[in-house]
């Protein structure tokens, strides 16, 4: 249907969009300090007892041993950092656990030996 007041020499053109407001530019936001830079990743933190563990296991095996399970059971709850050390914390720990008990078994037998076939006397 077409208006039959309209001039047939005029096309057919829809009206202009109402007119958009400018932008303001007022104060710029503050500059926050504290804010992380752009593009830096966010630094998670590493659980401490697994650096214990990991450290502990090279001098006393049991307390890598003890540290490593305790970290590990944090970081599965908390999701930090440091599953890794504390896995490497208990494979040296029980590393030097077994070769502290072969050693100490390894001893008796040598000092049992040399006992027993009178290199030593007992008082």
């Amino acid at each position: 249907m077409t208006d039959p007041n309209a001039d047939p020499n005029v096309p057919n053109v829809p009206p202009a969009p109402p007119a958009q407001p400018a932008p303001s530019y007022g104060t710029a936001p503050a500059y926050n300090a504290s804010a992380p830079a752009y593009g830096a990743p966010a630094s998670q933190k590493t659980n401490v007892l697994a650096i214990v563990s990991l450290v502990s296991s090279f001098f006393i095996s049991i307390v890598g041993i003890i540290t490593g399970h305790i970290a590990l059971s944090q970081i599965k709850k908390t999701g930090e950092q440091g599953r890794g050390l504390a896995i490497a914390g208990l494979i040296i720990g029980y590393i030097g656990l077994v070769v502290g008990i072969i050693a100490v078994i390894a001893w008796f037998a040598i000092l049992g030996a040399a006992v027993s076939s009178g290199n030593i006397t007992t008082y």
